[in-house]
């Protein structure tokens, strides 16, 4: 079983006209784009259940999102898209006093743009109250499930899940925004956590240490140090985007690199990653592989969770949508050879077999 909290919402795109940054009382053309976003919880929710087959039964395997979405057509619209994904609904809560979370973004010819976010949304009033609902299951699920604790809800309502999740023997994965590391780290978050995910930024933030792509080794060795105080046993999983993923466990680095495509989008590429990660652990995997270094993600097997989760993240970025709804087993092993990337036997065994 997987438990998580994190955000539950949707949003939208504009593409605008002119590279000009928006003035204070400026009105601006914009052309709204065919994309379909998602936070947090539901895009890496989204993968484990389609991945491992999950069903609300928990038979093979059942994720449980714990949160909060408006009293509206949005919120029983993202409940029902996530419960017809094998998702067990029950702990998800519409709430009458605040809308399901919303983020208008904006997009400049050159790329860059930016976001707002509803700052009073249904997800941001989850609480602990929420997770100890369902501590039930967790007892009942002692020892054998994972606990995820991700963004877009607050920390106090993700520590408690954590506390919650050591208490019952669960693996506990968490990922943080930049500007929450310091604040998680002072809540003893990083030491109530088996498994970390990291952009380049956050890692930044950890660290003090820009990401040189070039040598990442410096970058990469400051990052364990810091988990290492928090957690000794500490994993982690660090994106790369175009430079691929980087995984620590059993105290050494593996990088896998990126499949090279034709993106549409890498909007949710970072939480189709950890999404991936965190099916290939469910199912019994490393988290990195053995072997030779790569230069290219094609030049051997694929044999880990890391090398999977990269291999989803590629297939994400094939869609404009934040979630790419066709990444289910059958498609990513046809993705796969498309580009020549082998899969372990093993491996593929197994996802056939889900």
């Amino acid at each position: 079983m997987l438990a998580g909290v994190g955000g539950i919402g949707t949003g939208m795109f504009f593409a605008l006209e002119g590279d000009e940054t928006l003035g204070r009382n400026e009105s601006r053309p914009g052309r709204l784009l065919d994309v379909r976003d998602y936070c947090k919880l539901h895009i890496i929710a989204h993968y484990v259940s389609v991945l491992l087959g999950a069903e609300a039964s928990g038979s093979p395997f059942r994720v449980l999102p714990i949160g909060k979405v408006g009293n509206d057509e949005t919120g029983r619209r993202l409940a029902k898209e996530m419960a017809d994904a094998g998702m067990d609904t029950n702990f998800i809560e519409a709430v009458r006093d605040r809308p399901t979370l919303l983020s208008v973004c904006f997009q400049y010819p050159d790329g860059s743009g930016g976001n707002i976010t509803t700052s009073d949304g249904a997800s941001s009033a989850l609480s602990g109250a929420d997770i100890d609902r369902a501590k039930s299951v967790f007892e009942a699920n002692a020892g054998h499930w994972m606990a995820l604790a991700v963004p877009e809800v607050p920390l106090e309502a993700r520590r408690r899940l954590l506390e919650v999740a050591t208490e019952y023997g669960a693996f506990r994965a968490a990922a943080f925004t930049s500007a929450e590391i310091s604040a998680a780290r002072e809540m003893g978050m990083f030491a109530m956590t088996d498994l970390v995910s990291l952009n380049e930024d956050e890692g930044q933030a950890l660290t003090g240490r820009e990401f040189d792509p070039a040598a990442p080794e410096a970058f990469l060795g400051e990052c364990q140090a810091a988990l290492a105080r928090e957690n000794g046993g500490m994993r982690i999983v660090l994106s790369a985007g175009r430079h691929g993923a980087y995984g620590f466990e059993g105290g050494r680095w593996e990088w896998t690199p990126a499949a090279q495509i034709e993106v549409k989008s890498t909007a949710g590429a970072g939480d189709a990653l950890l999404g991936g990660v965190l099916a290939g652990l469910a199912a019994g995997w490393p988290l990195v592989s053995t072997g030779e270094p790569r230069k290219a993600i094609t030049d051997r097997a694929l044999s880990s969770a890391l090398d999977y989760a990269v291999l989803l993240a590629a297939f994400k970025c094939t869609s404009p949508h934040t979630i790419n709804f066709a990444a289910d087993v059958d498609h990513l092993m046809t993705f796969a050879a498309r580009l020549r990337v082998r899969i372990a036997p093993q491996f593929a065994r197994a996802w056939q077999a889900s």
